[in-house]
């Protein structure tokens, strides 16, 4: 059976674009996230962490259900978008938030980890030298876990890759427009294409083998 080359690629480029975005919006908000849940003193820590951790607990198709409540044009957040016609469902922006969701909680919680893991008498002499609580983050604490967030950021990258449920809900499934590499995989068992499932399968394989390889260099290099 011939394959259509242009339903390999379209959902890999989608891929490959959300994944770009939900990697950028990770370093944007998982870093000041990770950073406000490492203090021992912050108000309503227990509800910050809770939010960040939920996607892990919770059925991705159940979260991505909630979302879809939330963000639709009828939606607490959504609705407001929608007076100034944005949609934010059914859209690429869906498939991007749905991306960033999933992989959050795995780029905030191992940074957080390791910022609260760092030793304090360091930031303490950082302190007595008069830097701020902010630039000693920024210019000691955060150059010094840089094998961390790397880590970290290709562990929810990977993790965003690989999005169904949420993707589903928020996305839509839109054929050439919102289907992802892991929602065409599904759709071509879904019409009994195996064919083209076995390709996509295989590349979305060698993505993941590239991104275990990256895993275990920056992995080495945290232990060395």
């Amino acid at each position: 059976m011939s394959i259509d080359f242009a339903l390999v690629l379209q959902p890999l480029l989608l891929s490959v674009k959300t994944i770009s975005v939900s990697a950028i919006l990770f370093l944007v908000f998982g870093i000041p996230l990770a950073y406000l849940l490492a203090k021992e003193k912050l108000r309503f820590k227990w509800l910050l962490n809770t939010i960040v951790t939920l996607p892990l607990i919770f059925p991705p198709i159940a979260v991505g259900f909630f979302l879809l409540l939330l963000l639709g044009r009828n939606g607490f957040i959504g609705g407001v978008f929608y007076k100034f016609d944005i949609s934010l469902i059914f859209s690429f922006s869906g498939i991007v938030i749905a991306a960033f969701i999933a992989g959050l909680p795995l780029m905030v919680k191992p940074l957080q980890a390791s910022i609260e893991l760092f030793p304090k008498e360091i930031k303490e002499a950082s302190y007595i030298s008069g830097k701020s609580e902010i630039k000693t983050f920024l210019f000691i604490v955060l150059p010094n876990i840089k094998n961390s967030l790397i880590i970290a950021l290709l562990i929810s990258t990977a993790r965003a890759l690989g999005e169904v449920g949420i993707t589903l809900m928020l996305g839509g499934n839109i054929i050439g427009k919102t289907d992802t590499i892991s929602l065409a995989i599904y759709n071509a068992v879904f019409d009994g294409n195996y064919n083209l499932a076995m390709i996509l399968s295989g590349i979305l394989v060698l993505i993941s083998v590239l991104f275990y390889i990256a895993l275990n260099i920056f992995e080495k290099r945290k232990n060395v």
